[in-house]
């Protein structure tokens, strides 16, 4: 995992500021994707069934996506340096040029020439005094020079070998999402609570036209009665991890560009975003779903409901319990090109973020704010 190595070559390149951006320490974020991914290559090397290779890749991913979001967060900042010193360097062209000049007259002629002067010893005298009052400030601004110089060279240099870790890092974490989706279909071992009757789902989804009505009807689609989640399953408010790394877009009741408003929240995503379960949870239904996509609806506890709307693909059946930060599925999109990856143009627009997930949760038939139970001031 070539991407581990850069990741650590971020903290030690100096020159580049990586105190705090947006909030967030960089440095960290690198030191603990790098570490991450580190632990779940071990953990992917010790797996024995098909539950644990699941865990073991859901960590890998989770890993490869913090890690790049690192590395693209590094990369910027190197961009960015670069710019500036470029700009910095151009804007001194001239008094960089009198300087070279200077320095190298001093440096070619011969002691004694330097301290002639035509009128004679006391010129001379002055001139050797101004001189040496102003050989330390020409050294001093030349050190200052050679530094920033050194850093374009060192900065040019991490870019071009980071492009090439990115590239792998890309690979990397697609190979990893397709080798968890191929762990998924192999496992067979989860807990069930109800096996779902198609029939009966089918006709739901014909007779309900809001994801409200379905939510309601949601106790018809099971063939047997133990669809209660386990009594020991019980979550707090303000503390469910959110499911997916990205940024609230819109939040609950406002409304959208095509003039929609929703209970819940949509949550921007990078494509292909791995989306997991909050918590310990049954899952009540998965699937396309009305205007909604695949939609995914996991019962943590009694009467209440997350509904995660809008994915590529779903993982699991109806009536699996999954643990805490299991996956359920991927967003869609197409991954962008390593020049994309690296841009500025999109940096700050939300444009890199070009998926989103809607996110509803239910208190018994009402929707409540998801934002009272998610710890969205987290978000990545």
């Amino acid at each position: 995992m070539s991407i581990r190595l850069t990741l650590l070559l971020f903290l030690f390149v100096p020159g580049i500021g990586f105190a705090q951006s947006d909030g967030n320490d960089v440095a960290t974020s690198a030191r603990d994707a790098a570490n991450a991914l580190e632990a779940a290559s071990l953990s992917l090397q010790d797996a024995e069934t098909a539950r644990d290779r699941v865990g073991a890749l859901t960590d890998t991913v989770r890993a490869y996506e913090s890690g790049l979001e690192a590395m693209r967060d590094g990369l910027r900042r190197v961009t960015i340096r670069e710019e500036q010193l470029d700009l910095k360097l151009r804007a001194r062209d001239d008094e960089i040029a009198q300087l070279m000049g200077v320095l190298l007259t001093i440096g070619a002629a011969p002691p004694p020439a330097l301290m002639l002067h035509p009128n004679g010893p006391t010129g001379s005298a002055r001139s050797g005094m101004i001189l040496s009052d102003v050989t330390p400030t020409l050294n001093a601004k030349a050190a200052v020079l050679r530094q920033d110089i050194d850093e374009m060279r060192t900065l040019r240099q991490l870019q071009q070998s980071s492009a090439d870790d990115l590239q792998s890092g890309l690979q990397g974490v697609q190979d990893a999402r397709t080798q968890l989706s191929d762990a998924i279909a192999n496992r067979t071992d989860l807990p069930r609570r109800f096996t779902e009757d198609p029939v009966r789902t089918a006709i739901l989804i014909a007779s309900t036209e809001t994801l409200d009505g379905f939510a309601s009807g949601l106790s018809q689609i099971a063939t047997d009665a133990n669809i209660g989640p386990d009594a020991a399953s019980s979550i707090q408010k303000g503390t469910l991890a959110m499911p997916v790394r990205g940024r609230v877009l819109h939040r609950a009741g406002q409304t959208d560009a095509a003039g929609i408003t929703r209970p819940g929240i949509v949550v921007a995503t990078r494509p292909r975003a791995l989306v997991t379960s909050p918590s310990a949870a049954t899952i009540r239904y998965l699937g396309p779903l009305l205007e909604l996509g695949n939609v995914v609806i996991l019962e943590p506890q009694a009467d209440l409901l997350i509904v995660l709307a809008g994915l590529d693909q779903v993982f699991g059946q109806a009536g699996e319990v999954v643990r805490e930060g299991a996956p359920v599925g991927l967003m869609g999109g197409e991954t962008p090109n390593i020049e994309a990856n690296m841009s500025l143009s999109s940096e700050g627009t939300g444009t890199e973020r070009s998926e989103t997930l809607y996110i509803e949760l239910r208190e018994g038939k009402v929707p409540v704010d998801p934002e009272t139970w998610f710890q969205t001031q987290k978000d990545g």
